[in-house]
């Protein structure tokens, strides 16, 4: 079927779509000339409303040339007086911009998106909330500038948030940012599915790229959508004063719509676990539980870095001093709470109340930088090196147990292979050149002996839609329940 229609339809459905988005362009660029937030603020005039109905209806033949030859719609879509935040979930690929070309209600998108010839003017048409990665304190003024319009009282158009802020295979609901339930106004949660028989829709963390989806679905004779608009929440004053509470309470109500369950992880943790950096985590890590923790904690992913090198500036000082709950929260500056003791339980390798304050330095290097291996180990050398600029065999295990979030791991035939003069320790240099001349290190020496299934480090090979990583299935009832896994035991 897929060789037919590459060799037939494809080509005649791609250049109908591109047709179409060429078309919808000038009108785009007509009706956005000189608009500035006054205009906008008032209700559309009656020629603006005919280019309204004339791109969507553009639009609709777009998908309609991709296939989607019908957009099954549920429930009703609340007026912007009503619930000026549409939430959208699940995210699962770019095919969700549907609903978005079906209400033209605004969006959040990096502000680099503006430059892309036609589709960046038909983006600015829309009026979305541009977020700039140049500028540091972009997140503070998208979430003001998020709260100014949704507390507009319906002057300004709805805006369409897709809080999970990655996509996912669908199987269930990820964290939800909590940046369109700060403004603390009702919100109307949308839930999206498409019920068809192949999935070639799903782009996520791995499979097929995103011309080969593309391809793949226009090669289907038929694909379907669901969109439902469920009734508008109206949160209370708790969830008005606490988005996380709010943002869970309109994910629970999602996913019950949906039938499929929630999981606490983010779209940070799937950056965590499926890194491309020399260690891999395996699936039995705790590092995603102490990220967690982190962001529990409070601290900002923003500023992550800075707090790195402040927390790994004060352990040198400290040197192989071990501290107790109370130090621990004195060195963090955060005072004693659950979060906290939980946090340092990971770390409490004999359950005598001390722990190594290097490796939670360790941990959060991971955390900070999960693709780059060798800094995180450089960083760790320079923690635990002798006066000499060394370190042993143990003093390595420690290191690839803390980077890699176990309870065990066998590093002598790494650190032999390391150490070729047999001196009993080793350089951050030496470790350095043979990471060099051995980029895959980690198979070669760790893994190839670890990964068996008594070891406890092998990750699941088994399949999800598109290839998304099963580590991410949601947590079983019971397994919730447990106590907090340790690194060591």
């Amino acid at each position: 079927q897929i060789a037919f229609m590459t060799l037939t339809l494809f080509p005649i459905r791609l250049f109908f779509a591109a047709s179409m988005m060429l078309l919808a362009w000038p009108f785009a660029f007509i009706a956005s000339m000189g608009s500035d937030e006054q205009e906008l603020e008032k209700p559309l005039s009656w020629w603006r409303k005919i280019v309204d109905i004339l791109l969507k209806a553009i639009m609709r033949m777009m998908w309609l040339a991709g296939g989607f030859h019908w957009i099954n719609i549920k429930g009703r879509r609340a007026l912007p007086a009503e619930a000026a935040i549409l939430t959208v979930a699940p995210h699962s690929s770019y095919f969700d911009a549907i609903p978005v070309t079906m209400t033209f209600a605004s969006i959040v998108m990096k502000a680099e998106s503006k430059d892309i010839p036609v589709w960046g003017t038909l983006i600015k048409y829309i009026r979305p909330v541009f977020v700039s990665r140049s500028d540091q304190d972009s997140r503070r003024k998208t979430v003001e500038e998020i709260k100014r319009r949704a507390q507009s009282d319906g002057k300004w158009p709805q805006i369409m948030i897709f809080p999970e802020g990655t996509c996912t295979n669908r199987s269930c609901l990820i964290t939800f940012k909590p940046g369109a339930f700060i403004p603390g106004v009702p919100v109307q949660p949308v839930v999206l599915r498409y019920p068809n028989k192949l999935d070639t829709i799903t782009w996520t963390w791995q499979g097929p790229g995103a011309f080969e989806i593309l391809w793949l679905t226009l090669c289907q004779f038929h694909n379907s959508v669901e969109i439902e608009f469920l009734p508008v929440y109206i949160p209370s004053e708790e969830e008005r004063k606490n988005p996380v509470l709010y943002a869970n309470n309109v994910r629970r109500v999602m996913a019950e719509a949906l039938g499929v369950p929630v999981t606490d992880y983010t779209f940070e943790d799937c950056q965590l676990a499926l890194a491309e950096g020399q260690l891999r985590l395996p699936s039995d890590t705790c590092l995603l539980e102490f990220a967690k923790l982190v962001r529990s904690l409070g601290l900002k992913p923003e500023t992550l870095e800075d707090d790195l090198d402040k927390y790994a500036a004060s352990a040198m000082k400290m040197k192989k001093e071990k501290v107790d709950l109370k130090e621990f929260s004195a060195y963090l500056e955060f005072p004693i709470s659950q979060t906290l003791e939980s946090m340092f339980a990971l770390f409490d390798e004999n359950e005598d109340g001390v722990i190594d304050i290097r490796e939670f330095v360790i941990a959060l290097s991971v955390v900070c930088k999960p693709s780059k291996t060798l800094e995180t180990i450089h960083l760790a050398f320079q923690l635990y090196q002798s006066e000499g600029g060394t370190v042993t065999e143990e003093d390595l295990g420690h290191i690839l147990k803390t980077a890699m979030g176990v309870s065990q791991i066998d590093v002598t035939h790494l650190f032999r292979a390391v150490d070729e003069e047999e001196k009993g320790k080793i350089t951050y240099d030496d470790f350095y050149t043979f990471a060099v001349l051995h980029p895959h290190f980690a198979e070669e020496y760790l893994y190839a002996d670890q990964m068996g299934a008594e070891s406890g480090l092998e990750t699941s090979s088994l399949s999800a839609p598109n290839g998304i990583c099963t580590d991410f299935s949601p947590d079983n009832s019971a397994d919730r329940r447990k106590p907090l896994q340790k690194k060591l035991n």
